[in-house]
């Protein structure tokens, strides 16, 4: 289901940066509607897979945190 505030986001999400939360939620709430004939758990898969292709292309894993690339 699309997140409404990134207070609603996973845990597996929370530990971004807020800037990072931010992204995740926009490109997941996106690929969620555009996914939606994959049903529901392939939809949420995907979502998922589209929201963090979307933080990884402006933040990098250093160490145990994420920066800013």
């Amino acid at each position: 289901m699309p997140y409404v505030t990134t207070d609603d986001l996973p845990p597996a999400v929370r530990h971004l940066p807020p800037h990072a939360q931010e992204i995740f939620l926009a490109a997941f709430n996106s690929a969620w509607g555009t996914y939606a004939d994959r049903g529901p758990t392939g939809q949420e898969e995907a979502a998922f897979r589209v929201g963090w292709a979307a933080v990884k292309k402006q933040y990098r894993k250093s160490g145990d945190r994420w920066v800013r690339k």
